[in-house]
């Protein structure tokens, strides 16, 4: 028992280093993880991490959170995963609500210069994760038309629906067009100790929530079911990482008049000046929408399908993964993803950040300190924040 709670406080302490370090992104932290856990702390081999990277790539989900998660299941069981989840998450949401509570105490105008600096970072960020991603995951003509046609799924029905029935296409298109050079995965890696019963167990509950909630949010006049319902869906349909939980979730919190768009882009800003995962900026849209229960409420509920789909399918990774047909209908899904982001990136990112042609020269230059001078994402956002500020002063 003794070793076990070891293991558990060993797994604790190891992340919240990360939680307070890790800043550039999904990418950067698979990096960090690579580096601690198999490296230097060798819990890990390298066939082992890789495979635990491909399950959450084809997971819905926020990739970094759920490799953190395997990794701490496989360190000291359930505690262990959520001993890591606690520990990566809890630095950057605690940060957000602070960052919430100022902006709603302090009396500073939404359309001050700084929070228009930090919207105006939004569009660098979210411009350099499509150009990464597309080069990943559209590069053929046949994924970009993909990405084109599941943009236009999305302006011409701009809603969950339209989202939803975006990666439905891409998956349906993925696994008609896109089976021609897979290669078979090789032999067994992964071995995690979660047995089929409770992969099953947890693909249920995951099922029954995605379906049942709704239905319950439709009958029911509780703000919090209609909530945890929002965000739930929200962490169980994202595909591609945390960016792309932006046009979802401003979706979801905007047009029902619960955070305003500006409060929404702001927080977005700010998220992107913080480590750990992007889904903690559910924290923040919580805070703001009713302090630090509803953050915590809020954020519980976005990460949960992570959980769920974590111990779900990993004891079934292994045969899913030799199937050509899962691997096609991934490639689709992703392709859709970029066409998603390019929806989200022309609205609201770029009508609600760029006003002027001194928003537009920032975030060029922002851009060019992402993309060609490597600048960590952090110094962007607090030096367009200054920008923002010195364009609203001297009316630039």
């Amino acid at each position: 028992m003794s070793l076990v709670s070891s293991h558990i406080g060993e797994v604790f302490l190891a992340f919240l280093k990360l939680g307070l370090t890790s800043f550039g992104g999904p990418v950067a932290h698979l990096g960090y993880f690579r580096q601690e856990f198999v490296e230097r702390r060798k819990w890990l081999d390298e066939a082992s991490y890789a495979d635990i990277v491909a399950l959450c790539q084809f997971l819905p989900g926020p990739a970094s959170s759920q490799v953190g998660l395997a990794i701490g299941l496989s360190r000291a069981g359930y505690a262990g995963a959520l001993a890591a989840w606690t520990a990566f998450t809890l630095p950057s949401a605690f940060a957000l609500v602070l960052f919430a509570y100022g902006i709603s105490t302090s009396g500073v105008p939404l359309d001050s210069g700084w929070l228009h600096g930090l919207k105006v970072a939004a569009v660098a960020v979210v411009a350099l994760a499509i150009l990464g991603m597309a080069r990943t995951l559209t590069p053929d003509r046949q994924r970009a038309a993909l990405a084109i046609v599941a943009m236009a799924i999305s302006f011409a029905v701009p809603s969950s629906i339209g989202q939803i029935a975006a990666i439905i296409f891409g998956g349906l298109a993925g696994v008609a067009l896109l089976r021609e050079g897979i290669a078979s995965s090789g032999g067994d890696h992964l071995s995690l100790s979660v047995s089929r019963t409770s992969g099953i167990i947890s693909l249920i509950v995951f099922g029954a929530l995605l379906i049942g909630l709704p239905m319950l949010a439709a009958v029911s006049q509780a703000e919090d079911i209609r909530l945890f319902d929002k965000f739930f869906r929200v962490g169980s349909l994202v595909f591609g990482g945390g960016h792309v939980v932006l046009p979802l979730l401003q979706f979801e919190v905007v047009s029902p008049g619960w955070v305003s768009n500006d409060a929404f882009l702001a927080g977005y800003g700010a998220a992107q000046a913080v480590p750990g995962p992007l889904f903690t900026f559910a924290a923040y849209l919580g805070a703001v929408i009713g302090g630090t229960r509803t953050a915590v409420f809020c954020l519980v509920a976005i990460f949960l399908p992570s959980f769920l789909l974590i111990v779900g399918t990993l004891p079934f990774w292994q045969d899913l993964r030799r199937r050509a047909m899962a691997q096609a209908l991934l490639r689709g899904v992703n392709a859709s993803v970029v066409g998603l982001l390019l929806a989200a990136f022309y609205n609201p990112v770029w009508l609600s950040g760029i006003l002027t042609k001194g928003d537009f020269a920032l975030a060029a230059a922002d851009f060019v300190l992402l993309y060609l001078w490597k600048a960590p994402p952090w110094l962007v956002v607090v030096l367009s924040a200054i920008g923002g500020q010195l364009l609203a002063t001297f009316a630039v």
